[in-house]
Protein backbone atom coordinates (compact mmCIF):
# COMPACT_ATOMS: atom_id res chain seq x y z
CA UNK A 1 0.00 0.00 0.00
CA UNK A 2 1.35 3.05 -1.01
CA UNK A 3 1.07 6.48 1.46
CA UNK A 4 -1.54 8.19 -1.03
CA UNK A 5 -3.63 5.24 -0.51
CA UNK A 6 -3.42 4.79 3.06
CA UNK A 7 -4.42 8.03 3.38
CA UNK A 8 -7.21 7.63 1.62
CA UNK A 9 -8.36 4.95 3.31
CA UNK A 10 -7.96 5.50 6.72
CA UNK A 11 -10.98 8.33 6.76
CA UNK A 12 -11.20 9.78 9.95
CA UNK A 13 -7.35 9.53 10.57
CA UNK A 14 -6.76 9.82 14.32
CA UNK A 15 -9.84 8.77 16.56
CA UNK A 16 -11.01 7.75 19.49
CA UNK A 17 -11.04 3.45 19.72
CA UNK A 18 -12.28 2.34 23.45
CA UNK A 19 -8.89 1.72 25.41
CA UNK A 20 -8.12 1.20 28.88
CA UNK A 21 -8.79 5.00 31.02
CA UNK A 22 -5.02 5.95 31.74
CA UNK A 23 -4.67 9.83 33.37
CA UNK A 24 -2.41 11.83 31.64
CA UNK A 25 -2.61 10.08 28.43
CA UNK A 26 -2.48 11.92 25.09
CA UNK A 27 -2.86 11.37 21.52
CA UNK A 28 0.51 11.99 19.53
CA UNK A 29 1.69 11.36 16.17
CA UNK A 30 2.59 8.11 15.67
CA UNK A 31 6.32 8.76 15.05
CA UNK A 32 6.53 9.79 18.64
CA UNK A 33 6.07 6.37 19.77
CA UNK A 34 10.12 5.95 18.62
CA UNK A 35 11.73 8.89 20.71
CA UNK A 36 13.69 7.63 22.99
CA UNK A 37 12.37 7.91 26.81
CA UNK A 38 14.66 9.01 30.15
CA UNK A 39 18.07 6.91 30.30
CA UNK A 40 18.45 4.83 33.41
CA UNK A 41 20.67 6.88 35.13
CA UNK A 42 17.79 9.99 34.99
CA UNK A 43 15.64 7.73 36.18
CA UNK A 44 17.50 7.00 39.12
CA UNK A 45 18.84 10.02 40.05
CA UNK A 46 14.89 10.85 40.11
CA UNK A 47 13.92 7.88 41.80
CA UNK A 48 16.65 8.79 44.42
CA UNK A 49 15.34 11.64 45.19
CA UNK A 50 12.02 10.44 46.30
CA UNK A 51 14.09 8.13 48.48
CA UNK A 52 15.93 10.49 50.23
CA UNK A 53 12.76 13.16 50.72
CA UNK A 54 10.60 9.87 52.02
CA UNK A 55 13.46 8.90 54.34
CA UNK A 56 14.09 12.40 55.99
CA UNK A 57 10.11 12.31 56.34
CA UNK A 58 10.19 9.27 58.24
CA UNK A 59 9.07 6.75 56.06
CA UNK A 60 9.98 3.39 56.74
CA UNK A 61 9.51 1.58 53.52
CA UNK A 62 9.10 3.52 49.98
CA UNK A 63 8.85 2.67 46.80
CA UNK A 64 8.87 4.59 42.86
CA UNK A 65 7.86 3.41 39.90
CA UNK A 66 8.56 5.73 36.73
CA UNK A 67 6.04 4.66 34.11
CA UNK A 68 5.94 5.54 30.12
CA UNK A 69 3.42 3.86 28.67
CA UNK A 70 3.19 3.18 24.50
CA UNK A 71 -0.72 2.47 22.86
CA UNK A 72 -1.33 2.13 19.69
CA UNK A 73 -4.37 0.65 17.77
CA UNK A 74 -5.29 0.17 14.60
CA UNK A 75 -9.37 -0.25 13.89
CA UNK A 76 -10.64 -1.44 10.14
CA UNK A 77 -13.73 -2.33 8.60
CA UNK A 78 -14.46 -4.25 5.47
CA UNK A 79 -12.02 -2.15 3.05
CA UNK A 80 -11.73 0.72 4.93
CA UNK A 81 -8.99 2.26 7.80
CA UNK A 82 -11.48 3.27 10.59
CA UNK A 83 -9.40 4.47 13.82
CA UNK A 84 -6.00 4.48 14.24
CA UNK A 85 -5.09 5.65 17.80
CA UNK A 86 -1.39 6.20 19.64
CA UNK A 87 -1.16 7.30 22.91
CA UNK A 88 1.24 7.93 25.49
CA UNK A 89 1.63 8.24 29.26
CA UNK A 90 4.40 9.39 31.16
CA UNK A 91 5.10 10.19 35.26
CA UNK A 92 5.96 8.71 38.61
CA UNK A 93 4.15 6.93 41.26
CA UNK A 94 5.48 6.86 45.45
CA UNK A 95 4.40 4.31 47.43
CA UNK A 96 5.52 4.97 51.18
CA UNK A 97 4.95 3.12 55.16
CA UNK A 98 4.99 5.56 57.42
CA UNK A 99 3.18 4.34 60.84
CA UNK A 100 2.63 1.41 59.63
CA UNK A 101 0.42 2.59 57.22
CA UNK A 102 0.30 3.05 53.15
CA UNK A 103 0.35 6.26 51.32
CA UNK A 104 0.16 7.17 47.41
CA UNK A 105 1.01 10.09 45.33
CA UNK A 106 1.41 10.15 41.56
CA UNK A 107 2.40 13.27 39.47
CA UNK A 108 3.05 13.97 35.69
CA UNK A 109 5.70 16.25 36.51
CA UNK A 110 8.93 13.86 35.98
CA UNK A 111 11.28 16.35 37.44
CA UNK A 112 13.25 16.37 40.86
CA UNK A 113 11.09 19.05 42.08
CA UNK A 114 8.38 17.36 41.00
CA UNK A 115 8.79 13.71 42.21
CA UNK A 116 10.09 15.50 45.44
CA UNK A 117 6.42 17.02 45.94
CA UNK A 118 4.50 13.95 45.04
CA UNK A 119 6.48 12.38 47.87
CA UNK A 120 5.33 14.43 50.67
CA UNK A 121 1.92 14.31 49.33
CA UNK A 122 2.41 10.52 49.85
CA UNK A 123 3.54 10.86 53.06
CA UNK A 124 1.19 13.36 54.54
CA UNK A 125 -1.47 10.91 53.16
CA UNK A 126 -0.02 7.59 54.90
CA UNK A 127 -0.20 9.88 58.13
CA UNK A 128 -3.84 10.64 57.28
CA UNK A 129 -4.28 7.11 57.19
CA UNK A 130 -2.58 6.16 59.79
CA UNK A 131 -5.60 7.57 61.99
CA UNK A 132 -7.78 4.86 61.35
CA UNK A 133 -5.24 1.67 60.96
CA UNK A 134 -6.25 -1.01 63.38
CA UNK A 135 -3.03 -3.17 62.13
CA UNK A 136 0.28 -2.30 60.95
CA UNK A 137 1.36 -3.32 57.36
CA UNK A 138 3.33 -6.07 57.49
CA UNK A 139 5.70 -6.82 54.37
CA UNK A 140 7.49 -9.84 53.24
CA UNK A 141 11.17 -10.23 52.78
CA UNK A 142 12.45 -8.95 49.69
CA UNK A 143 16.33 -8.99 48.75
CA UNK A 144 17.94 -6.31 47.18
CA UNK A 145 18.45 -6.61 43.06
CA UNK A 146 20.81 -3.99 42.78
CA UNK A 147 20.51 -2.66 39.34
CA UNK A 148 18.58 -5.28 36.69
CA UNK A 149 17.16 -5.00 33.30
CA UNK A 150 14.29 -7.31 31.84
CA UNK A 151 12.74 -7.12 28.84
CA UNK A 152 9.98 -8.82 26.80
CA UNK A 153 11.93 -10.80 23.94
CA UNK A 154 11.66 -9.72 20.79
CA UNK A 155 12.03 -10.46 17.28
CA UNK A 156 10.80 -7.16 15.81
CA UNK A 157 9.55 -4.56 17.95
CA UNK A 158 5.52 -3.65 16.77
CA UNK A 159 5.99 0.23 17.39
CA UNK A 160 8.48 0.26 14.77
CA UNK A 161 7.01 -1.20 11.84
CA UNK A 162 5.19 1.36 9.67
CA UNK A 163 1.39 2.22 10.51
CA UNK A 164 0.76 1.30 6.88
CA UNK A 165 2.25 -2.26 6.61
CA UNK A 166 -0.05 -3.32 9.82
CA UNK A 167 -3.22 -1.93 8.53
CA UNK A 168 -2.67 -3.63 4.90
CA UNK A 169 -2.42 -6.79 6.90
CA UNK A 170 -5.79 -6.19 8.61
CA UNK A 171 -7.37 -5.12 5.37
CA UNK A 172 -5.77 -8.20 3.61
CA UNK A 173 -7.55 -10.70 6.19
CA UNK A 174 -10.97 -8.62 6.11
CA UNK A 175 -10.38 -9.10 1.86
CA UNK A 176 -9.61 -13.29 2.85
CA UNK A 177 -12.92 -13.34 4.79
CA UNK A 178 -15.23 -11.52 2.36
CA UNK A 179 -13.95 -12.94 -0.67
CA UNK A 180 -15.49 -16.30 1.75
CA UNK A 181 -18.73 -15.33 1.82
CA UNK A 182 -18.53 -12.73 4.77
CA UNK A 183 -21.22 -10.30 4.80
CA UNK A 184 -19.09 -7.99 7.03
CA UNK A 185 -15.82 -8.18 9.15
CA UNK A 186 -14.07 -5.66 11.16
CA UNK A 187 -10.60 -6.82 12.26
CA UNK A 188 -8.42 -4.63 14.80
CA UNK A 189 -4.90 -5.08 15.81
CA UNK A 190 -3.84 -3.69 19.81
CA UNK A 191 0.26 -3.11 21.01
CA UNK A 192 0.82 -2.00 24.07
CA UNK A 193 4.71 -1.32 25.04
CA UNK A 194 4.90 -0.60 28.81
CA UNK A 195 8.61 0.96 29.87
CA UNK A 196 8.53 0.73 34.02
CA UNK A 197 11.31 2.20 36.23
CA UNK A 198 11.19 0.61 40.01
CA UNK A 199 13.19 1.85 42.91
CA UNK A 200 12.59 0.72 46.60
CA UNK A 201 14.65 1.91 49.78
CA UNK A 202 15.44 -1.96 49.99
CA UNK A 203 18.19 -1.07 46.97
CA UNK A 204 16.47 -2.24 44.05
CA UNK A 205 16.40 -0.75 40.80
CA UNK A 206 14.71 -2.07 38.02
CA UNK A 207 14.81 -1.22 34.43
CA UNK A 208 11.69 -2.95 32.50
CA UNK A 209 10.71 -2.72 28.85
CA UNK A 210 7.63 -4.82 27.95
CA UNK A 211 5.48 -5.52 25.18
CA UNK A 212 2.40 -7.07 24.38
CA UNK A 213 0.13 -7.79 20.97
CA UNK A 214 -3.30 -8.81 20.26
CA UNK A 215 -4.80 -9.40 16.11
CA UNK A 216 -8.42 -10.10 16.27
CA UNK A 217 -11.43 -9.60 14.11
CA UNK A 218 -15.21 -10.31 14.09
CA UNK A 219 -16.56 -12.23 10.71
CA UNK A 220 -21.00 -11.91 10.19
CA UNK A 221 -22.19 -13.76 7.45
CA UNK A 222 -26.07 -12.69 6.56
CA UNK A 223 -28.46 -15.64 4.69
CA UNK A 224 -30.90 -13.23 2.96
CA UNK A 225 -33.37 -15.25 2.46
CA UNK A 226 -33.88 -16.55 5.80
CA UNK A 227 -32.64 -13.35 7.20
CA UNK A 228 -30.43 -15.26 10.24
CA UNK A 229 -26.64 -14.20 10.64
CA UNK A 230 -23.74 -15.62 12.79
CA UNK A 231 -20.43 -14.30 13.36
CA UNK A 232 -17.16 -15.93 14.36
CA UNK A 233 -14.28 -14.22 16.23
CA UNK A 234 -11.00 -14.86 15.83
CA UNK A 235 -8.86 -17.38 17.02
CA UNK A 236 -5.88 -15.49 18.26
CA UNK A 237 -4.41 -15.28 21.70
CA UNK A 238 -3.23 -12.30 22.61
CA UNK A 239 0.33 -12.69 23.48
CA UNK A 240 3.53 -11.06 25.24
CA UNK A 241 5.71 -10.81 22.07
CA UNK A 242 6.63 -8.71 18.92
CA UNK A 243 5.18 -8.27 15.45
CA UNK A 244 7.34 -11.58 15.11
CA UNK A 245 3.59 -13.01 15.94
CA UNK A 246 1.95 -12.23 13.17
CA UNK A 247 4.45 -13.53 10.43
CA UNK A 248 3.14 -17.32 10.83
CA UNK A 249 5.02 -20.30 10.84
CA UNK A 250 3.49 -23.66 10.07
CA UNK A 251 5.26 -25.66 12.89
CA UNK A 252 2.96 -23.40 14.77
CA UNK A 253 -0.18 -24.51 13.33
CA UNK A 254 -2.58 -27.60 14.72
CA UNK A 255 -5.10 -29.10 12.87
CA UNK A 256 -8.23 -29.50 15.05
CA UNK A 257 -11.23 -31.50 13.72
CA UNK A 258 -12.99 -30.47 10.97
CA UNK A 259 -10.61 -28.10 9.27
CA UNK A 260 -10.08 -25.96 12.25
CA UNK A 261 -6.52 -24.35 12.43
CA UNK A 262 -5.35 -23.78 15.95
CA UNK A 263 -2.28 -21.36 16.19
CA UNK A 264 0.70 -21.64 18.92
CA UNK A 265 3.54 -18.90 18.97
CA UNK A 266 2.34 -17.30 16.06
CA UNK A 267 -0.63 -16.50 13.85
CA UNK A 268 -1.95 -16.35 10.15
CA UNK A 269 -4.62 -13.84 10.32
CA UNK A 270 -5.74 -14.24 6.77
CA UNK A 271 -5.83 -17.85 7.15
CA UNK A 272 -8.46 -17.28 10.05
CA UNK A 273 -10.46 -14.99 8.62
CA UNK A 274 -11.01 -17.23 5.87
CA UNK A 275 -11.95 -20.10 7.50
CA UNK A 276 -14.28 -17.83 10.01
CA UNK A 277 -16.20 -16.65 6.74
CA UNK A 278 -16.50 -20.60 5.93
CA UNK A 279 -17.52 -21.40 9.42
CA UNK A 280 -19.77 -18.75 9.81
CA UNK A 281 -22.13 -20.12 6.95
CA UNK A 282 -22.14 -23.83 8.17
CA UNK A 283 -23.45 -22.60 11.43
CA UNK A 284 -26.33 -20.95 9.79
CA UNK A 285 -27.22 -24.07 8.43
CA UNK A 286 -26.09 -26.26 12.20
CA UNK A 287 -28.38 -27.74 14.05
CA UNK A 288 -29.81 -26.84 17.17
CA UNK A 289 -27.87 -28.95 19.92
CA UNK A 290 -30.20 -30.86 22.09
CA UNK A 291 -30.26 -30.37 25.88
CA UNK A 292 -28.51 -32.83 28.26
CA UNK A 293 -25.53 -34.61 29.38
CA UNK A 294 -22.33 -34.86 27.20
CA UNK A 295 -18.54 -35.27 27.81
CA UNK A 296 -17.13 -32.38 26.73
CA UNK A 297 -13.64 -32.00 24.69
CA UNK A 298 -12.52 -28.78 24.86
CA UNK A 299 -9.62 -27.01 22.87
CA UNK A 300 -7.34 -24.53 25.23
CA UNK A 301 -9.18 -21.38 23.12
CA UNK A 302 -11.93 -22.20 25.37
CA UNK A 303 -10.70 -23.48 27.81
CA UNK A 304 -8.42 -20.39 28.63
CA UNK A 305 -11.84 -18.15 29.97
CA UNK A 306 -12.85 -21.17 31.96
CA UNK A 307 -9.84 -21.62 33.83
CA UNK A 308 -9.34 -17.44 34.10
CA UNK A 309 -13.07 -17.15 35.85
CA UNK A 310 -13.58 -20.35 37.92
CA UNK A 311 -9.84 -21.02 38.92
CA UNK A 312 -7.63 -17.84 38.73
CA UNK A 313 -10.35 -15.32 39.72
CA UNK A 314 -11.17 -17.44 42.71
CA UNK A 315 -7.82 -17.87 43.65
CA UNK A 316 -7.20 -14.52 44.12
CA UNK A 317 -6.11 -13.62 48.15
CA UNK A 318 -7.74 -10.70 48.21
CA UNK A 319 -11.16 -12.09 47.16
CA UNK A 320 -10.84 -14.97 49.55
CA UNK A 321 -10.59 -12.25 52.17
CA UNK A 322 -13.14 -10.75 50.69
CA UNK A 323 -11.21 -7.42 50.61
CA UNK A 324 -11.96 -7.39 46.64
CA UNK A 325 -15.40 -7.76 45.28
CA UNK A 326 -15.26 -6.07 42.04
CA UNK A 327 -15.97 -7.70 38.97
CA UNK A 328 -18.36 -10.34 40.05
CA UNK A 329 -17.58 -10.54 43.61
CA UNK A 330 -15.20 -12.80 45.82
CA UNK A 331 -14.75 -16.33 46.24
CA UNK A 332 -15.89 -19.54 46.84
CA UNK A 333 -12.91 -20.58 48.63
CA UNK A 334 -11.99 -20.46 52.33
CA UNK A 335 -8.15 -20.29 53.87
CA UNK A 336 -9.56 -23.67 55.88
CA UNK A 337 -9.93 -24.99 52.29
CA UNK A 338 -5.98 -25.39 51.92
CA UNK A 339 -4.45 -28.55 51.50
CA UNK A 340 -7.47 -29.67 53.03
CA UNK A 341 -8.34 -33.18 53.02
CA UNK A 342 -12.19 -32.78 52.97
CA UNK A 343 -11.82 -30.12 49.96
CA UNK A 344 -11.37 -31.92 46.49
CA UNK A 345 -10.79 -28.96 43.81
CA UNK A 346 -10.63 -31.03 40.73
CA UNK A 347 -9.60 -34.35 39.71
CA UNK A 348 -6.26 -35.92 40.19
CA UNK A 349 -6.07 -34.86 36.09
CA UNK A 350 -6.20 -31.44 37.37
CA UNK A 351 -2.50 -29.72 38.18
CA UNK A 352 -2.50 -25.99 37.19
CA UNK A 353 -0.14 -23.13 38.00
CA UNK A 354 0.84 -19.50 38.24
CA UNK A 355 3.63 -18.73 36.40
CA UNK A 356 4.86 -14.57 35.97
CA UNK A 357 7.96 -16.17 33.99
CA UNK A 358 6.33 -18.53 30.87
CA UNK A 359 7.76 -17.13 27.80
CA UNK A 360 5.49 -14.98 25.33
CA UNK A 361 2.46 -15.04 27.64
CA UNK A 362 1.06 -11.84 28.83
CA UNK A 363 1.77 -11.48 32.53
CA UNK A 364 5.89 -12.34 31.53
CA UNK A 365 8.29 -10.15 33.43
CA UNK A 366 10.87 -10.42 35.18
CA UNK A 367 9.58 -8.70 38.38
CA UNK A 368 6.43 -6.94 39.23
CA UNK A 369 5.42 -3.86 40.43
CA UNK A 370 6.90 -3.70 44.57
CA UNK A 371 10.75 -5.68 42.94
CA UNK A 372 10.07 -9.16 43.70
CA UNK A 373 11.46 -11.68 41.07
CA UNK A 374 8.55 -12.99 39.31
CA UNK A 375 8.69 -17.54 39.70
CA UNK A 376 6.51 -20.03 39.10
CA UNK A 377 3.92 -21.94 41.96
CA UNK A 378 1.70 -24.54 42.03
CA UNK A 379 -2.16 -23.50 42.70
CA UNK A 380 -4.13 -27.08 42.35
CA UNK A 381 -1.82 -30.47 42.59
CA UNK A 382 -3.33 -33.85 41.66
CA UNK A 383 -6.92 -31.71 42.12
CA UNK A 384 -5.67 -30.90 45.93
CA UNK A 385 -5.76 -26.65 46.22
CA UNK A 386 -2.73 -26.31 47.91
CA UNK A 387 -1.62 -22.12 47.02
CA UNK A 388 -3.49 -19.10 46.69
CA UNK A 389 -1.61 -15.48 44.87
CA UNK A 390 -0.32 -13.15 47.37
CA UNK A 391 1.73 -10.19 47.26
CA UNK A 392 4.04 -8.86 49.95
CA UNK A 393 1.38 -7.16 52.27
CA UNK A 394 -0.64 -10.43 51.93
CA UNK A 395 1.57 -13.17 52.42
CA UNK A 396 1.75 -13.89 55.95
CA UNK A 397 -1.63 -14.70 55.59
CA UNK A 398 -1.11 -17.99 53.98
CA UNK A 399 2.03 -18.67 55.97
CA UNK A 400 4.43 -17.93 53.10
CA UNK A 401 7.89 -16.20 53.80
CA UNK A 402 8.18 -14.47 50.51
CA UNK A 403 5.44 -12.70 47.98
CA UNK A 404 4.33 -14.73 44.88
CA UNK A 405 5.49 -11.66 42.47
CA UNK A 406 2.11 -10.76 41.45
CA UNK A 407 1.75 -7.41 42.59
CA UNK A 408 0.46 -4.70 39.21
CA UNK A 409 -0.38 -1.15 38.51
CA UNK A 410 -1.76 -0.37 34.91
CA UNK A 411 -0.24 2.61 34.91
CA UNK A 412 1.85 5.27 36.99
CA UNK A 413 -0.91 6.45 38.01
CA UNK A 414 -2.37 3.78 39.77
CA UNK A 415 -1.34 2.18 43.41
CA UNK A 416 -0.31 -1.39 42.69
CA UNK A 417 -1.88 -4.03 44.11
CA UNK A 418 -2.63 -7.94 43.75
CA UNK A 419 -3.43 -9.04 40.16
CA UNK A 420 -3.36 -12.64 38.89
CA UNK A 421 -0.87 -13.98 37.02
CA UNK A 422 -0.73 -16.33 34.03
CA UNK A 423 -2.74 -19.52 35.80
CA UNK A 424 -2.51 -23.09 33.39
CA UNK A 425 -3.48 -26.31 33.03
CA UNK A 426 -0.53 -28.64 33.24
CA UNK A 427 -0.28 -30.73 30.07
CA UNK A 428 -1.13 -34.76 31.00
CA UNK A 429 2.44 -36.84 30.95
CA UNK A 430 1.58 -39.34 28.54
CA UNK A 431 1.22 -39.06 24.69
CA UNK A 432 -2.49 -38.43 23.70
CA UNK A 433 -3.41 -36.29 20.73
CA UNK A 434 -7.21 -34.21 20.58
CA UNK A 435 -7.59 -36.88 17.61
CA UNK A 436 -7.57 -39.52 20.27
CA UNK A 437 -10.02 -37.55 22.91
CA UNK A 438 -12.36 -37.12 19.74
CA UNK A 439 -11.99 -40.78 19.11
CA UNK A 440 -12.38 -42.02 23.04
CA UNK A 441 -16.07 -39.84 23.34
CA UNK A 442 -19.30 -42.15 22.40
CA UNK A 443 -21.69 -38.95 23.01
CA UNK A 444 -19.94 -35.57 23.70
CA UNK A 445 -19.47 -32.26 22.18
CA UNK A 446 -15.92 -30.41 20.95
CA UNK A 447 -15.51 -26.75 21.38
CA UNK A 448 -13.52 -23.78 19.90
CA UNK A 449 -13.11 -20.57 20.86
CA UNK A 450 -14.34 -18.12 23.67
CA UNK A 451 -17.60 -16.81 23.35
CA UNK A 452 -20.26 -15.55 26.08
CA UNK A 453 -20.45 -16.67 29.48
CA UNK A 454 -21.63 -15.79 33.22
CA UNK A 455 -20.33 -16.90 36.99
CA UNK A 456 -21.77 -15.94 40.30
CA UNK A 457 -20.45 -13.62 42.98
CA UNK A 458 -18.81 -16.33 44.21
CA UNK A 459 -16.91 -17.49 41.34
CA UNK A 460 -18.79 -20.97 41.81
CA UNK A 461 -21.84 -21.32 39.69
CA UNK A 462 -21.15 -20.88 35.92
CA UNK A 463 -21.78 -20.95 32.27
CA UNK A 464 -20.01 -21.12 29.12
CA UNK A 465 -20.94 -20.52 25.27
CA UNK A 466 -17.44 -20.90 22.50
CA UNK A 467 -17.04 -20.10 19.14
CA UNK A 468 -17.55 -23.16 16.87
CA UNK A 469 -19.30 -26.46 18.21
CA UNK A 470 -19.38 -30.16 16.94
CA UNK A 471 -21.39 -33.29 17.46
CA UNK A 472 -19.20 -36.29 18.79
CA UNK A 473 -20.49 -39.69 18.39
CA UNK A 474 -18.75 -43.19 18.85
CA UNK A 475 -15.85 -41.77 17.94
CA UNK A 476 -16.32 -39.40 15.38
CA UNK A 477 -17.55 -35.49 14.47
CA UNK A 478 -20.81 -35.78 12.60
CA UNK A 479 -21.35 -32.34 12.19
CA UNK A 480 -21.69 -28.55 13.41
CA UNK A 481 -23.99 -27.85 16.23
CA UNK A 482 -25.71 -24.12 17.23
CA UNK A 483 -27.01 -22.98 20.62
CA UNK A 484 -24.88 -24.41 22.58
CA UNK A 485 -23.72 -23.66 26.31
CA UNK A 486 -22.81 -25.92 29.52
CA UNK A 487 -23.75 -25.43 33.09
CA UNK A 488 -21.55 -26.17 35.87
CA UNK A 489 -20.16 -25.55 39.12
CA UNK A 490 -16.77 -24.62 39.67
CA UNK A 491 -15.63 -28.18 42.11
CA UNK A 492 -18.19 -30.37 39.84
CA UNK A 493 -16.61 -29.19 36.32
CA UNK A 494 -12.94 -29.63 37.35
CA UNK A 495 -13.59 -32.68 39.32
CA UNK A 496 -15.35 -34.29 36.28
CA UNK A 497 -12.49 -33.75 34.37
CA UNK A 498 -10.81 -37.06 32.84
CA UNK A 499 -8.19 -36.92 30.43
CA UNK A 500 -5.81 -34.02 29.20
CA UNK A 501 -3.35 -34.25 26.31
CA UNK A 502 -0.07 -34.24 25.79
CA UNK A 503 2.29 -30.96 25.82
CA UNK A 504 2.12 -30.99 21.81
CA UNK A 505 -1.06 -29.96 22.56
CA UNK A 506 0.06 -26.87 24.92
CA UNK A 507 -1.17 -23.50 23.50
CA UNK A 508 -1.88 -20.14 25.08
CA UNK A 509 -5.44 -18.43 25.80
CA UNK A 510 -5.36 -14.98 26.67
CA UNK A 511 -7.13 -11.65 28.48
CA UNK A 512 -5.71 -8.81 27.26
CA UNK A 513 -7.96 -5.98 29.15
CA UNK A 514 -8.65 -7.95 32.73
CA UNK A 515 -10.85 -5.93 35.02
CA UNK A 516 -10.10 -5.23 38.57
CA UNK A 517 -10.48 -3.44 41.42
CA UNK A 518 -12.21 0.29 42.27
CA UNK A 519 -10.94 2.22 40.87
CA UNK A 520 -10.70 -0.09 38.18
CA UNK A 521 -7.58 -1.40 36.36
CA UNK A 522 -6.88 -3.43 33.52
CA UNK A 523 -4.12 -6.18 33.46
CA UNK A 524 -2.93 -8.91 30.85
CA UNK A 525 -3.08 -12.27 31.75
CA UNK A 526 -2.70 -15.76 29.43
CA UNK A 527 -3.90 -19.50 30.31
CA UNK A 528 -2.08 -22.59 28.95
CA UNK A 529 -3.56 -25.55 28.60
CA UNK A 530 -3.77 -28.75 26.81
CA UNK A 531 -7.39 -29.98 25.11
CA UNK A 532 -9.16 -31.16 27.87
CA UNK A 533 -12.49 -33.86 28.39
CA UNK A 534 -14.99 -33.33 30.79
CA UNK A 535 -17.53 -36.25 31.56
CA UNK A 536 -21.05 -35.55 32.16
CA UNK A 537 -21.42 -31.66 31.70
CA UNK A 538 -25.19 -30.58 31.54
CA UNK A 539 -25.33 -28.96 28.17
CA UNK A 540 -28.30 -26.34 27.57
CA UNK A 541 -29.81 -24.87 24.59
CA UNK A 542 -29.15 -21.52 24.28
CA UNK A 543 -31.96 -20.76 21.72
CA UNK A 544 -34.78 -21.87 23.03
CA UNK A 545 -36.52 -19.61 25.31
CA UNK A 546 -39.68 -20.66 27.71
Amino acid sequence: MNRRDFVQLTGLGLGGLLIPSMAGAQIIPHEALLAPALSPQQKKALADAALQTARTAGATYTDVRIGRYLNQFISTREKKVQNITSTESFGAGIRVIVQGTWGFAATNQVTTDGIKAATLRAIAIARANAKFQTEPVKLAPNVSHGEVTWNTPLTRNAFEVPVSEKADLLLQANAAAQSNGASFVNSNLFQINEQKYFASSEGSYIDQDIHRIWPTFTVSVIDRASGKFKSRDAMSAPMGMGYEYLIPKAEDKLKGPEGIVLYRNSYDIIEDAALAARQAKEMIAARSVEPGKYDMVLEPNHLGLTIHESVGHPLELDRVLGYEANFAGTSFVTLEKLNSKSFQYGSKQVNIVADKTQPGSLGAVGYDDEGVKCKRWDLIKDGVLVNLQAIRDQAFMVGEKESHGCCYSQSWSDVQFQRMPNVSLLPGKEPYSSQQMISDVEKGIYIAGRGSYSIDQQRYNFQFGGQVFYEIKNGKITGMLNDVAYQSNTQEFWNSCAKVCDESDYRLFGSFFDGKGQPSQASAVSHGSSTARFNGVNVINTGRTI
